[in-house]
């Protein structure tokens, strides 16, 4: 039950403030401000996200073992690779949850120069895999379109929050958005990753539709890319192939659906409960991704439909608690920050889930938490501290926060603070 508590303050704290040369008032109208009570880390996310990436771990040795061994001589290959960026990620997650987040609000638009400095500077490296998307930092590798989801969700919120109702506007509150976003994805999509575009274009549209904005614009947004996204479909021929084994998956069986197919293999075998953890066969040089963007298959075919069920509920209980944390959060910054994280996070599991089990054609999406690590997975804890934040209402500069009227004063004079708890 919600009892507030009105707290006054004696008269010596409330004599009169006036600026230099003007009239004694006699009367001062204060506003009173509710406080939200703060609450304690979020316990049911933290558990959620401690589950899966248990669940990641057990899944990138047993999917990756037969691999590593092949390629480094070391069936623990990816494995240890994949610890230490969860240790990583752990120091990234602590810092996230325990300091003010309002310093990525102050350093939003220097996020945004690097961001696109890195998102061009990866343009100019070697390719993987015919895609130039990481920077090779010794032993590990960094992708610099995860630090394009951070900085899109910051710049969002920080820009969002700033304006209110102006985001109903197309000049104020409309166009400046969409254009940055069409930056980021248009450098994205010159790596080329179409997947990753596609969940910061996603990202965008759904937090203007939170913010306010007209329907109209965002159907404008969506039509104005479709012409677009069949060009990039039909003029780019190993999209094109993609696209049709998206149909006819057996017909490209060898090539380009090749990992797909596996997958429903895998996923076919596994049945109910499972073949058992380490009891997988696709996973025998059969599926080479078995760790990485297909590591669901993995699930499926270890774990079975149970385990398959289990990490989706998981998502969906991350989803809810970001929610949770957006909805309860104690300004609009932190809030529109939080159900960014959280809309990321669902599109990203989403996608994911879809290609390995047929519904959507190959994207090349890690699974958040539960694929093989490195920089995704630094990400995604990063985000995680953040919801814990936002969720926790910490006031970080151990004050009260009060909100009073001023007549001419160069001074505050509180005169009530109603407390609810």
């Amino acid at each position: 039950m919600v009892s507030p508590r009105l707290q006054t303050l004696d008269d010596a704290d409330t004599e009169p403030v006036r600026a230099p040369g003007a009239a004694p008032s006699t009367v001062h109208a204060q506003s009173p401000i509710v406080e939200l009570p703060e609450r304690s880390f979020d316990l049911v996310l933290i558990a959620a996200v401690v589950v899966l990436l248990l669940i990641g771990i057990v899944e990138v040795f047993s999917s990756s073992a037969v691999l590593g061994l092949k390629r480094h001589g070391d069936g623990m290959y990816f494995v240890k690779r994949h610890l230490m960026w969860l240790v990583l990620g752990s120091g990234a997650m602590w810092f996230a949850a325990n300091t003010s987040y309002t310093w990525l609000r102050r350093w939003t638009y220097w996020l945004m120069v690097l961001t696109l400095i890195l998102l061009v500077a990866v343009l100019f490296t070697r390719p993987i895999n015919g895609a130039k998307r990481w920077f090779q930092l010794g032993p590990m590798s960094f992708q610099p379109v995860e630090l394009a989801k951070l900085t899109l969700v910051t710049y969002l919120g920080h820009s969002l929050s700033k304006k209110a109702d102006k985001v109903k506007q197309f000049t104020i509150g409309f166009a400046p958005h969409i254009l940055v976003c069409s930056v980021m994805m248009g450098l994205v999509l010159l790596q080329p990753d179409l997947g990753s575009s596609v969940i910061l274009g996603t990202t965008t549209l759904i937090l203007l539709f939170a913010a306010g904005a007209k329907l109209s614009y965002l159907m404008m947004a969506v039509l104005a890319a479709a012409p677009m996204a069949y060009m990039l479909i039909v003029g780019t021929p190993w999209r094109m192939q993609r696209f049709l084994a998206f149909f006819n998956p057996e017909a490209y069986s060898l090539g380009v659906a090749y990992q797909s197919v596996q997958a429903s293999i895998a996923i076919g075998s596994g049945g109910v409960t499972g073949l058992g953890l380490g009891e997988g066969r696709q996973q025998l040089g059969y599926m080479l991704e078995g760790h990485n963007d297909y590591i669901m298959a993995s699930v499926g075919e270890e774990l079975g439909f149970v385990g398959f069920t289990l990490v989706l509920a998981l998502f969906v209980l991350i989803v809810w608690r970001g929610v949770r944390a957006a909805v309860g959060a104690r300004d609009v910054y932190g809030s529109y920050v939080a159900f960014g994280i959280t809309v990321t996070f669902a599109i990203q599991a989403l996608i994911n889930t879809g290609v390995v089990l047929g519904a959507l054609p190959a994207k090349g999406l890690t699974l958040p938490f539960v694929s093989y690590g490195g920089s995704s997975l630094l990400t995604a804890m990063f985000f995680t501290g953040l919801l814990l934040n936002v969720g926790r209402r910490a006031s970080f500069a151990g004050r009260r926060r009060e909100l009073v009227n001023r007549v001419g004063a160069t001074r505050r004079r509180p005169r009530a603070v109603i407390l609810v708890s």
